[in-house]
């Protein structure tokens, strides 16, 4: 355990600087409470330690390759503080400056965002994991070498701390032991995001060094920008792959669908999770499936970045991320539509409405709504017809941090299930103090090294925690149980997750988005939409 870990010890050489034993972790619920039903956690190979650096926590989410001289180290600690300055600065950080000021200034080191901390808990309350440890070390760096006088005043005002390659490399790290889901700046008194401070420190990182974790940036936002969608998927592959799902739809709901492309002067542009289309092609398929017999005009655009709702570029880049919130607004304007319509994407949700309404103004600021009211809309509304029953089974629903917590979307959703699934529960907590999955900020694309055993041992054990409390009244397997998920990002989180612990097999737990739901709900359509299988 790192009980003892003070925040000066970050610079300190040891590796690592903390090992966590999965013995240190809280229980799981039966049936995870037998040594038998935990999957091993693999330690890192000797081979990963010489190559990058791991000296934080055993653990390698970034794989930052160990400079190859003193030299080069000291390049890179220049570079991190003349990126620091910049983040301080209005003309380079407009976007965050005044929040990221607040929180950097006042810290009363109550600990009260450590005890809503997930990641904290999970960890069995070990020091490194403490919202207000990565944040501290960068608060100490700021007033030492930053603040006029720091060297002098600055350690004794706010502590002592030595900037080099060690603290910098392992800062990189402790950035990526973050979900970004604000639950600790909800809890505050003082309104301190620490969550924000990680972004930044991300940001810093990207923007300045070039240090980035390579799903995000060079398999996410730069392959994004390059062919069109991160998942690699050009326009005609896209329209290829919907084409496949219309028919399988049409085929399965004995409708009729045809996927509308590049219709001008819709009421609606639809922009999916690209990741929708290869993973779950069922989820596109449903939302045919309701805008068709709800009579909504829709389409979606072929044009490059506009069919792929990603935008990773929220997780560790304000560039990146404006280059693609623009993207997808010129698309909108070009095919003249009404408004812009998010798919079940939680960092969607967030990007390219919270933090894109400081990028999208004037003519670019064109209205952008969420899928959640769009459905509870017409569900509620009566345009399609629906059977309850046909939802006869366990249903518990997981709230996606950006929208609902972030966004204040609670209940359009809930209202939805109150109304088609009478078996519905909810988690403890839930709504706006609902625990991240685990895999939000990009976690859930990231596996690099073993760094993978890491979320699902501690960044999504009290998730995994909170679905098996849901379903606790019966986790026979032959009781099919829903987990209802509408965020991409979430379902791949809670895919790996569930399989992981072999939850499906020994509990008879699947996931799946809500529209999925209201189409095995809808009468007109032929019964069985939700297959009960893995995938």
């Amino acid at each position: 355990m790192g009980t003892k870990l003070k925040v000066e010890d970050v610079s300190k050489p040891s590796d690592p600087l903390i090992h966590l034993d999965p013995a240190d972790l809280p229980p799981l619920p039966a049936p995870y409470n037998q040594p038998e039903n935990i999957p091993a956690w693999p330690p890192l190979t000797q081979k990963t330690k010489d190559a990058v650096e791991a000296s934080l926590d055993d653990t390698v989410a970034v794989g930052i390759p160990k400079p190859k001289s003193k030299a080069e180290e000291q390049e890179l600690v220049r570079k991190f503080l003349s990126g620091l300055s910049k983040l301080f600065t209005k003309e380079n950080n407009w976007t965050f400056l005044q929040p990221f000021l607040l929180s950097m200034e006042h810290c009363a080191k109550c600990q009260t965002c450590s005890d809503a901390c997930h990641v904290f808990e999970a960890s069995g309350g070990n020091e490194l994991y403490r919202p207000t440890y990565r944040s501290e070390i960068l608060r100490r760096i700021y007033y030492k070498y930053l603040k006029p006088g720091g060297k002098y005043f600055g350690k004794w005002a706010h502590g002592d701390i030595d900037l080099n390659w060690t603290t910098v490399a392992r800062l990189a790290e402790l950035s990526y032991r973050c979900n970004l889901c604000r639950r600790c700046a909800q809890t505050c008194p003082i309104g301190v995001d620490n969550g924000l401070i990680a972004h930044e420190i991300r940001k810093l990182f990207s923007q300045e060094l070039g240090i980035a974790a390579k799903e995000l940036h060079e398999k996410g936002a730069a392959l994004q920008l390059k062919v069109g969608s991160s998942t690699g998927m050009t326009p005609l592959v896209v329209k290829d792959n919907i084409d496949f799902i219309d028919e399988d739809t049409s085929e399965k709901t004995g409708m009729t669908i045809k996927t509308p492309w590049d219709k001008e002067g819709a009421d609606i542009l639809l922009i999916h999770n690209a990741g929708e289309i290869m993973a779950w092609p069922e989820n596109p398929g449903a939302f045919a499936v309701i805008l068709e017999a709800a009579g909504v005009s829709w389409t979606l655009s072929s044009d490059v970045v506009a069919y792929d709702a990603i935008n990773y570029g929220l997780w560790y880049d304000d560039f990146m991320l404006a280059k693609v919130a623009i993207k997808h607004v010129q698309a909108a304007k070009k095919l003249k539509v009404k408004k812009i319509v998010i798919g079940e994407c939680g960092h969607a949700h967030k990007a390219l409405t919270v933090v894109a309404d400081r990028v999208l103004t004037g003519d670019l600021n064109i209205p952008r709504e969420s899928s959640m009211t769009l459905l509870e809309d017409i569900v509620m509304s009566g345009r399609i017809k629906l059977d309850p029953s046909r939802n006869d089974f366990p249903v518990t629903l997981h709230d996606p941090c950006n929208m609902v917590r972030l966004m204040g979307i609670v209940e359009p959703q809930r209202r939805i299930l109150r109304k088609i699934a009478p078996k519905f529960r909810e988690m403890t907590p839930h709504g706006v103090y609902n625990y991240c999955c685990g895999g939000g900020s990009g976690f859930a694309i990231m596996s690099p090294y073993n760094f993978a055993h890491w979320r699902f041992n501690v960044a999504g054990r009290k998730k995994f925690q909170q679905v098996l409390n849901a379903f606790s009244d019966d986790l026979r397997p032959e009781t099919k149980k829903y987990l209802c998920a509408p965020c991409s990002n979430c379902k791949g989180q809670l895919r790996d997750l569930l399989f992981h612990y072999n939850a499906f097999e020994k509990c008879g737990i699947l996931y799946g988005g809500l529209v999925e739901l209201i189409v095995n709900a809808m009468t007109e359509v032929k019964p069985g939409f939700i297959e009960w299988e893995w995938h």
